[in-house]
């Protein structure tokens, strides 16, 4: 991948489709008003999708192996972190805190380790982008103080975390020459590992919680797997930390379902942040 590469405009429209997934699955778990049941649904859902497919795909190739377990460890780490953070924070004040962080980190990392820089343009679309996925975060109605320090700090390693994932799995999904089997890999060593470590003591709240919300897991695991299996595939197209980038247009995505399907009310910030968000996604089109 050489520097300054620009996006291909199937790899960016493959990439807003992938940041629809990822924003349809959160939305999911907002609506079932138990964000940490649901995530654990989501990520066992995302396991079954993978034991499910990879009898019939091949095998990454061997130097990818390393990536994938280190990437497993980290996302394993990431839902834990994203538990902790939803426990007593909101969801409305952690994701786009998370979210918008993230990208930032990718591209002033990446660079000096892999040596793919970002155009000038592009670091002005990747700006706009953060800069609206952040918008959202002062938007929204703040939590009690006590929570709020409390998940905001969670917000901001989650999102350090978000950054190591991103990196290495830029460069594992590449020596892999498998997108998929290298996605689904990921998702079934984390699933495994977060399912073990959530589930003792809430065994039974989880089952009932599963009983009452029956799509959670299929639809979530589904659409999760979906959305990082594209980003992936996009990262061997186009520059990692401009696909990073891309993602979290899920933001103007989760607003448009929010305001069109779900009702809710859509105030002057948060309208000015979804702007700054898609003319970010245009400027990157356009660097």
């Amino acid at each position: 991948m050489t520097a300054h590469a620009a996006i291909a405009p199937p790899v960016l429209l493959a990439v807003l489709g992938a940041a629809l997934l990822h924003a349809s699955w959160n939305v999911l778990l907002k609506r079932r008003g138990e964000p940490l049941l649901a995530t654990v649904l989501v990520v066992a859902g995302s396991a079954l999708v993978a034991i499910a497919l990879l009898p019939f795909l091949p095998a990454p190739a061997r130097a990818s192996w390393p990536f994938i377990a280190l990437s497993s460890g980290v996302q394993t780490v990431y839902y834990l972190l994203l538990i902790e953070t939803y426990r007593d924070g909101q969801v409305s004040h952690a994701y786009p805190l998370m979210r918008g962080c993230a990208p930032p980190l990718v591209a002033l990392v990446n660079g000096p380790l892999t040596g793919e820089r970002l155009s000038i343009g592009q670091w002005c679309a990747m700006l706009l982008i953060c800069a609206g996925v952040l918008g959202q975060w002062f938007a929204a109605r703040p939590a009690p103080v006590a929570n709020a320090r409390r998940t905001t700090l969670f917000a901001l390693l989650t999102a350090g975390v978000i950054a190591a994932y991103t990196l290495i799995d830029g460069q594992g999904v590449r020596l892999s020459g498998a997108p998929a089997p290298y996605t689904l890999w990921i998702f079934l060593a984390t699933g495994v590992a977060v399912c073990a470590w959530t589930a003792r003591g809430r065994w039974r709240a989880l089952v009932a919680f599963a009983r009452a919300h029956p799509l959670v897991a299929p639809l979530g695991g589904l659409a999760s797997v979906g959305s990082y299996g594209i980003a992936l595939w996009a990262m061997t197209r186009a520059p990692v930390a401009a696909v990073a980038a891309l993602r979290e247009t899920s933001i103007l995505f989760a607003t448009a379902i929010a305001a069109f399907v779900l009702h809710e009310h859509i105030g002057r910030a948060r309208l000015v942040a979804v702007a700054l968000i898609a003319c970010g996604a245009v400027a990157m089109r356009l660097a």
